[in-house]
C-alpha cells in the first residue's frame, strides 16, 4: 500500500523543520562542501551535525560522495535551493503582513489627540 501524497509531503516537511537542517540546505546552495566546512559555519557538536546529515541522507534532500578522503554533502536537486527560496518569499510576506497589522494596530489603539 502507498503513502497518499500529503502523508509524504508531511513527511518531507517534518525533515525540513529542524534549524540546522535548514542551515545545513542554504549552505549547500551554493555547491558540495565537506562536513569540515559546515562544522565551520554551524555551531554545533560533530555528532549532531552527523545526526542531522544522516536525517536528510535518508529523506533523499541531500547526497554525499567521497572526494579523496573528505566526505562531501550536496544537494540531491536544485528544487531544494527553489523551495528556500519559496519559504523565504513566504515568510517575508507573512512578516511584511504581521508587521502592516502591527501598525494598524498601534494606531487604532492610541488615544485620540486632546485639543487645546
Amino acid at each position: 500500500m502507498s503513502v497518499p501524497l500529503y502523508q509524504a509531503k508531511a513527511e518531507m516537511f517534518r525533515t525540513l523543520g529542524h534549524p540546522v537542517r535548514i542551515r545545513v540546505l542554504e549552505l549547500l546552495q551554493d555547491g558540495p562542501k565537506p562536513v569540515r566546512d559546515l562544522l565551520a559555519e554551524i555551531d554545533v557538536e560533530a555528532s549532531n551535525l552527523s545526526q542531522q546529515l544522516a536525517v536528510l541522507r535518508r529523506a533523499g534532500i541531500v547526497t554525499s560522495f567521497r572526494d579523496g578522503a573528505l566526505v562531501m554533502y550536496a544537494l540531491s536537486t536544485p528544487d531544494v535551493a527553489d523551495l528556500l527560496a519559496a519559504g523565504r518569499r513566504i515568510l517575508g510576506a507573512v512578516l511584511t503582513d504581521r508587521d502592516g497589522l502591527l501598525v494598524e494596530l498601534r494606531a487604532a489603539s492610541s488615544p485620540p489627540a486632546r485639543s487645546r
